[in-house]
């Protein structure tokens, strides 16, 4: 049986939202890792995304993501909402702009909680509505040619 506790690491720290950005440059898993850790943690989850070479099949050759200027605001919102609704004790969000190659990290988020069950429900919860929210668009262009407009990141 699972003793339930009151001490304050099991719940969500005061000020959890640690790092958000929208970056030109590369993407650093250190500087998000880094970002979310706690000593109340027992639990960090980490989502990578990346520049494939291919998308619904045909193969990729060139990606570029724009943005919206209120895209950093929504990246801001949407971890409130998150950490309104898990115990985060800190999080952590970083999207690139530009024009990115195959393999190059477009996304990267972190979350880390009490428990690693939280961490990975609240780390799919912001990825997820990030990818659905933010005003961030990829422009794709593929080997035979064609290009394709894909909104929100």
């Amino acid at each position: 049986m699972a003793v339930v506790s009151d001490h304050p690491g099991e719940r969500g720290a005061v000020d959890p939202v640690k790092l958000i950005g929208i970056r030109e440059s590369a993407l650093s898993l250190d500087e998000v890792f880094a970002a979310v850790g706690d000593d109340a943690a027992g639990g960090i989850a980490l989502f990578v995304g990346t520049v494939r070479n291919h998308d619904g099949g045909a193969d990729v050759d060139a990606l570029g993501y724009s943005c919206h200027p209120s895209a950093e605001s929504e990246m801001r919102r949407i971890a409130e909402k998150v950490v309104a609704e898990y115990p985060v004790r800190a999080l952590a969000a970083v999207h690139r702009v530009g024009d990115l190659r195959v393999g190059d990290l477009a996304v990267v988020v972190g979350v880390s909680c009490p428990h690693r069950g939280d961490a990975f429900e609240a780390c799919r919860k912001l990825i997820d509505d990030l990818k659905h929210e933010v005003p961030i668009w990829k422009h794709q262009k593929f080997s035979d040619g064609t290009e394709e407009w894909v909104g929100a990141c």
